[in-house]
């Protein structure tokens, strides 16, 4: 089964629940054990530049 939705989702919701509450909100976590297990770390990566560099295509903040 294609995981790739899901993968960018995990990804998505950890970092917005990270935002909104701060990297030691408990509930945040499994999001990103989610998006770890299910994301290849090349995506990851680049989509970790991506939010560095402020052209992630996802408002994080929202």
């Amino acid at each position: 089964m294609n995981q790739t939705k899901h993968c960018w989702q995990n990804y998505v919701d950890y970092y917005k629940c990270t935002t909104a509450k701060g990297e030691d909100f408990r509930p945040c976590k499994q999001f990103y054990h989610s998006f770890r297990s299910l994301c290849p770390k090349a995506w990851t990566d680049r989509w970790d530049g991506q939010r560095e560099a402020g052209n992630f295509p996802v408002h994080l903040d929202k």
